[in-house]
């Protein structure tokens, strides 16, 4: 161990008659180190499907490939730096930081993957996907910043300077990029608020817009309409719009007139009532909210019946089915009744008048 630690502090010394050796010697030690490495993780890997978390399944697939990378490079340099330096004059001192670069990099690169396989996942068993690629995006964006400060720092940059030329800078930006910074807060507002998700049919009476959102970014929505176009709207027109989601009623909504003949008008009330009955039992009308079954209005050539109720299901293929059930039964009702429905007609009244038609008048012709 201790001829190990003494090989190893003479790779930083510089010129070395030996030099040809270590580099092959570390590049062996990267290539067993790898394999070692790659049996390790494969065995991890078969113990993490056995159980039922997914954070050990996201984790060994988060540090894999970053640190073979890893294992590879970083001697690589070390072997470079040592190349350098036996066969040229150039300095090496820039490499360590190039190390400390790599060392960084992989960091932030198991992170990033981390947080990538737990969103993968966590998604498909999730009821709130969109609250979880909002939460996803923004961890992604913190380990990025901080690692890019860290890089900064080993860059030898000031990080007080840094932060004060991005307080002055932020503010030119900020003018600047009014827009873009409108469409990120008004991606937060969507997240936060949270008044549709990944999924949902939305739709907005101030604008022309319609269809099932497809994906929530920080600069904009996108919007699949019904006839399979996608739409991309800024997030910062959601803050100035009223936006409204059919894909959370609780009910969908049964409204239709039925129209009699006036010569039914006795049996108008039997109708109403055995289309009321119908409506109480049926296994596809929800009782338990609003329903009304009543003689609405005098109709200019009908007596009309309102019925007003509402389905059990909210799936739009399905309450059309309802529907058509249930105003094919009201046809039976009025049939069985004795009634018919109206049709638009129009009753001409004639007064009787001394109309004398005189047949034995002359012909003049």
């Amino acid at each position: 161990m201790t001829r190990f630690i003494q090989w190893w502090s003479s790779l930083e010394q510089g010129v070395n008659h030996d030099w040809m050796y270590n580099v092959g010697l570390l590049l062996a030690l990267s290539a067993i180190l790898w394999g070692g490495w790659l049996l390790v993780t494969r065995r991890l890997s078969l113990i993490a499907e056995n159980t039922r978390l997914i954070w050990d399944d996201a984790l060994v697939s988060a540090v894999r490939r970053p640190v073979c990378w890893l294992i590879w490079l970083w001697p690589a340099v070390l072997s470079l730096g040592i190349v350098i330096d036996n066969t040229t004059s150039y300095p090496t001192t820039f490499l360590a930081v190039v190390r400390h670069l790599i060392v960084v990099w992989t960091f932030v690169w198991i992170l990033l993957r981390l947080v990538s396989n737990v969103e993968a996942g966590i998604l498909p068993k999730a009821k709130d996907t969109t609250t979880i690629n909002a939460i996803s995006k923004i961890l992604r964006l913190i380990v990025m910043v901080i690692g890019g400060l860290v890089m900064m720092q080993n860059l030898g940059l000031s990080l007080s300077g840094v932060l004060t030329f991005g307080g002055v800078g932020g503010l030119i930006v900020g003018m600047a990029a009014k827009d873009m910074l409108a469409n990120f807060f008004g991606a937060m507002m969507l997240y936060l608020d949270r008044p549709f998700k990944v999924g949902d049919w939305v739709r907005s009476p101030d604008r022309q817009i319609e269809g099932t959102v497809e994906r929530i970014g920080f600069r904009m929505t996108v919007i699949r309409t019904f006839d399979k176009r996608p739409l991309y709207v800024p997030n910062s027109v959601f803050s100035s719009i009223v936006v409204e989601n059919p894909s959370r009623m609780t009910n969908r909504r049964i409204k239709q007139s039925v129209g009699l003949r006036y010569e039914d008008a006795a049996v108008v009330g039997k109708v109403a009532s055995d289309i009321k009955a119908m409506l109480l039992n049926h296994a596809d009308i929800d009782s338990n909210q609003t329903m009304i079954v009543c003689f609405d209005t005098y109709g200019a050539s009908s007596l009309n019946i309102l019925v007003y109720t509402f389905t059990k299901t909210v799936n739009w293929v399905e309450y059309q089915e309802v529907q058509q059930d249930v105003m094919l039964k009201i046809v039976d009702i009025v049939h069985r009744n004795g009634a018919d429905f109206a049709f638009p007609t129009t009753t001409l009244h004639m007064h009787d008048a001394d109309i004398t038609m005189n047949s034995s008048q002359p012909n003049l012709a």
